[in-house]
């Protein structure tokens, strides 16, 4: 199958999508057939803010068109942020989405985690990734921690790189919901929170949402290998 990617939101998760997709099919000697459209973190930021899901749905229906035209099947917007629209999205884009929220719940519950934390923007936090962990006991910051977990995680994505200080906060607040709220691990909900946690060594476990949608990715793409 040829795999169309929605990238841009932001750039470090686009190529942490395309990399590790490569990776895969490497592993297996198989081709790939992918394409990247571009569109704006910044964009997607503000209509996420304002509670624009169709808005942002006629955006990712413009890309999808274009990934559509190069040959693309199906295609993965690499922003969980981005999810918020994806019921707009799916009745007007001319192609199947593969669902990240629905691959995170099921790789959560083949990994035996119930009790997850969850870490990314304001309503992915709030939603509980849009409503997918209903089955499960999801848990995200309260108050002003999860004002500013959202902050530092939207500043992270569009910039593609954290400063010190945003990452200290992030690692903090991952922390506090293994340790004072009883999370059995954390998920990030957010792709781009892979460029702090990846670079620190935390002794609690982690989940990243990117990882268990990339799978679903590759398991779609080698599913159907027209």
């Amino acid at each position: 199958m040829h795999i169309g990617l929605i990238g841009g939101i932001g750039p470090a998760a686009t190529v942490f999508y395309y990399e590790r997709i490569v990776a895969a099919f490497a592993s297996i000697a198989r081709p790939l057939h992918l394409t990247i459209g571009h569109t704006s973190a910044l964009a997607l930021s503000r209509n996420v803010a304002a509670g624009r899901a169709a808005e942002q749905a006629e955006e990712f229906a413009r890309i999808a068109r274009q990934l559509a035209a190069a040959g693309a099947q199906a295609i993965a917007v690499t922003s969980m942020g981005g999810h918020f629209c994806a019921r707009e999205l799916a009745a007007i884009s001319p192609l199947p989405m593969i669902d990240g929220p629905a691959a995170v719940a099921a790789g959560l519950e083949r990994q035996g985690i119930r009790r997850v934390g969850i870490l990314g923007t304001r309503i992915v936090m709030q939603t509980c990734l849009y409503g997918a962990l209903a089955d499960l006991d999801p848990i995200a910051p309260a108050g002003d921690e999860l004002a500013q977990v959202n902050d530092d995680y939207v500043a992270v994505a569009i910039a593609g790189a954290a400063t010190a200080d945003q990452a200290a906060r992030l690692l903090r607040a991952g922390e506090r919901l293994v340790r004072e709220r009883g999370a059995e691990a954390v998920l990030l909900g957010g792709t781009d929170l892979n460029v702090v946690y990846d670079a620190a060594a935390v002794d609690f476990p982690v989940v990243d949402s990117a990882v268990l949608h990339v799978e679903a990715i590759v398991a779609a793409a080698l599913a159907d290998p027209s």
